[in-house]
């Protein structure tokens, strides 16, 4: 038999039990509340548990939504008498800093124990000033940066009374059909694990930890939520609400690693998602809830109901009644109730009948205070909210701006650049700028910036303009609206290329073909985009293509045709400038494709990190895994991004070629030179395969990243570190394990990178 060296996994149930018993009185406990250490904050808890109602807890279990905002079914808006009398412990969609303060004063002026508020909200990319969509921000393989990002929405939102945000998504998507592919960091577990972690820190601040007792410091720390838990982004056909059918395989090495890193790095809350896994709902799977996220993991943290998401377990079939949803939501672990208000009208007389255990309201509501006690709303209620200048000087700072600008430069892919067309000469004489986006404001912004303002927002015609001043004659058309078959602009546009030096056109999506609910069955340019597109492209004039848009999108018809196309996703408030930046050269495109793009929608789901199948595609063998009609590989791969500049690099070196099973550190050298006449900077990644196993393995699986940058000429040594985590995978039986044998290291700047080197495991 070959020894494995494994790593065991609890499968231990989190159990809840008895604490101290009730004390008399309805007022809150005396003294300053605790801070941190888990026996503090379990005793201040325990009294102001004791002085509860069975009402006023689930009270606290009950999220209502503020007026205006919607992202589902029709739900009952927050009242102040609602609040007053205790029936509310958080709301969704209500901000600024003086409405915060009044509901907050009348939560812990006019209910019996005054409890604060929870104020909630979909801080997804920036608040007031919006960053580049989160599939952008991963394109730029620079956690540290999307920390910056996630930092700046927490202050400003914080600034306007917001305490917790809905944010990041960290499911893995495969199918860009999906809307919400826009609001992730794109198909791999790797890159998504450190963009979640990156926002959790972003949001949570400095001082945020997962440790129990912990307290959020400073008054601009948000309450972060990794969503959606789990196989939310393997939706059936692409469809929003769809079921996800996956093995637990893949749900432990694709679907968990982003939820389990953002719970590594603090998260204090998690939040179920809509569709079902194995033919259970996730808001009643207490087996992937409790027994995982809970029980394995030790997270002590809120969990949220998607909206509605308690209610809706009727219609997935596994309950007859209100009641029937809100109990098998509540046993499976779901603290907060979202807008369906279940757990307060429908579980008080399930209650007290013995059919829901008082242990896990308690468990329940023990978990939604200690999150207002870590933020220290027991302190001061309106920390959050006291101070109006506040909420004034931290929006839309220079600073911010600033900060949403860099992040918009390294979120841009260059997919091709034939004959070099950029970056362009600020010397042009006459530039065209054509297409529907182009002087689009919304288009900045995306779907998700809930709180933002498109006047705060830069269009690329605006960033262009101020980057050519008054030597340039801009020729301005829109050639086509974004969606329809009208084509009657199309002259007009070609006309403007024919008199240009250069064309930009700016093509894509619109803002509302992305996001929640909004799925396409079709990948393409939409409406006549493309005509338009190619009949511009036949004056011969050097044509840049700016995309703008939520997801892969399938432009095969433009390779040949159009010589340069950058990917600029939806950029935010800054991404008129920031395109104008990239486009003339002030700024290196250095980001790096986070999801694949495929050639047709056929081919979909279409992913690097796939297995090589018993016949690999084959240009020879007919009977191998390929279609007739298009080729089997994607349009632009995993990992894929030019700059403007070339590199190249040496074969890596490994520290060691062979690793005992007890000692598994291994060091990768790789020597990456500029070989261009520009700087820039290089997204060097490293990726690992397991050449033979005893369950099949993936054909290699991003390991590593470094944004490095490079002078023309320089060589860099970048190394990365490989240990257990890399190396293991889950055996027969599902343990955790590294099996002795060879292993291919493939360095290089994107998923199909050649060079390589191997090492071995050795048996015992």
């Amino acid at each position: 038999m070959v020894r494995t060296l494994r790593r065991t996994r609890c499968f231990a149930v989190l159990l809840v039990t008895a604490l101290s018993a009730p004390v008399a009185g309805a007022a809150l406990p005396t003294g300053t509340p605790p801070h941190a250490g888990h026996a503090a904050e379990r005793a201040f808890i325990d009294a102001l548990l004791a002085r509860m109602t069975l009402e006023e807890k689930l009270g606290q279990l009950n999220q209502p939504r503020g007026l205006g905002n919607d992202t589902g079914p029709a739900a009952q808006a927050a009242s102040e008498a609602q609040i007053g009398g205790g029936e509310v412990g958080s709301i969704l969609g209500v901000d600024g800093a003086r409405r915060t303060c009044e509901l907050q004063r009348v939560a812990v002026q006019r209910s019996r124990l005054g409890i604060p508020l929870l104020f909630a909200s979909d801080v997804i990319h920036g608040y007031r000033t919006v960053f580049p969509v989160p599939l952008g921000e991963a394109a730029s393989f620079d956690p540290d940066e999307v920390a910056v990002a996630a930092r700046h929405a927490a202050v400003e939102a914080t600034a306007h009374g917001i305490h917790w945000t809905y944010a990041p998504m960290v499911d893995i998507a495969r199918d860009p059909r999906w809307g919400r592919v826009v609001e992730g960091s794109g198909e791999d577990p790797y890159l998504g694990a450190a963009m979640a972690a990156a926002r959790v820190r972003g949001f949570q601040g400095d001082d945020a930890s997962s440790a129990p007792g912990s307290h959020l410091a400073a008054p601009d720390t948000l309450l972060a939520t990794a969503k959606h838990f789990v196989g939310y982004g393997l939706a059936e056909g692409g469809r929003d609400y769809a079921g996800a059918d996956l093995s637990e395989r893949s749900l432990r090495e694709v679907q968990l690693p982003p939820f389990k890193a953002a719970v590594a790095a603090g998260a204090q809350s998690v939040m179920a998602a809509f569709n079902e896994v194995s033919g259970i709902p996730m808001h009643a799977n207490r087996g992937l809830l409790e027994g995982v996220l809970r029980g394995e993991w030790g997270w002590d943290g809120v969990l949220v109901s998607d909206y509605n998401g308690v209610q809706e377990l009727m219609a997935h079939g596994v309950a007859a009644t209100r009641e029937d949803a809100g109990r098998l939501a509540l046993r499976a672990g779901v603290d907060v109730d979202m807008v369906s208000r279940i757990y307060l009208s429908d579980l008080p007389a399930a209650v007290r009948a013995g059919r829901v255990p008082m242990a896990q309201v308690d468990a329940a509501v023990r978990r939604v205070l200690a999150a207002k006690l870590r933020l220290g709303l027991f302190d001061d209620p309106y920390r959050y909210c006291s101070d109006p200048a506040r909420q004034e000087a931290l929006t839309l700072t220079a600073e911010s701006r600033a900060a949403a600008r860099r992040m918009a430069q390294k979120s841009f892919v260059l997919l091709q650049n034939d004959g070099a067309v950029l970056p362009l000469s600020r010397s042009l004489r006459t530039l065209a700028v054509i297409g529907p986006l182009a002087d689009h404001r919304r288009a900045m912004l995306g779907n998700w910036a809930v709180a933002a303002r498109e006047e705060d927002a830069v269009t690329p015609l605006e960033g262009l303009r101020a980057a050519l001043g008054m030597d340039t004659r801009l020729l301005v058309a829109q050639g086509a609206a974004i969606d329809g078959d009208d084509t009657s602009g199309f002259d007009q546009a070609v006309a403007a290329a024919r008199q240009a030096d250069a064309v930009v056109m700016f093509l894509g999506e619109h803002p509302d073909m992305s996001a929640e609910a909004n799925n396409r069955s079709s990948l393409g340019l939409p409406g006549v985009q493309q005509q338009l597109a190619l009949a511009v492209a036949a004056t011969g004039k050097p044509v840049v293509v700016v995309l703008l848009n939520g997801r892969p999108l399938t432009i095969a018809p433009l390779q040949g045709k159009v010589p340069a196309i950058l990917e600029a996703w939806f950029p935010g408030v800054e991404g008129g400038n920031a395109i104008a930046d990239v486009l003339f050269g002030a700024a290196d495109p250095s980001g790096k494709l986070p999801v694949t793009f495929p050639r047709n929608v056929g081919q979909v789901p279409i992913y690097y990190a796939h297995k090589n199948t018993g016949r690999p595609p084959s240009e020879t063998e007919k009977y191998t895994s390929k279609y007739l009609d298009v080729a089997w590989t994607p349009l632009y791969v995993f990992g894929h991004g030019l700059g403007y500049t070339t590199y190249r690099y040496d074969p890596p070196r490994v520290s060691r070629p062979k690793l005992a099973l007890d000692d598994l550190a291994q060091q990768v050298d790789v020597r990456v030179t500029n070989t261009g006449k520009r700087a820039g900077v290089e997204v060097v990644q490293l990726y690992l395969r397991d050449d033979v196993a005893s369950v099949t393995r993936p054909v290699r699986q991003l390991r590593g990243f470094r944004r490095v940058p490079l002078q023309p000429g320089e060589s860099r040594i970048v190394s990365f570190t490989l240990g257990f985590d890399d190396l293991a995978m889950y055996d027969e039986q599902m343990h955790q394990v590294v099996e002795p044998g060879t292993f291919t290291v493939f360095v290089g700047g994107s998923s199909s990178a050649e060079q390589s080197a191997r090492f071995e495991v050795m048996a015992p």
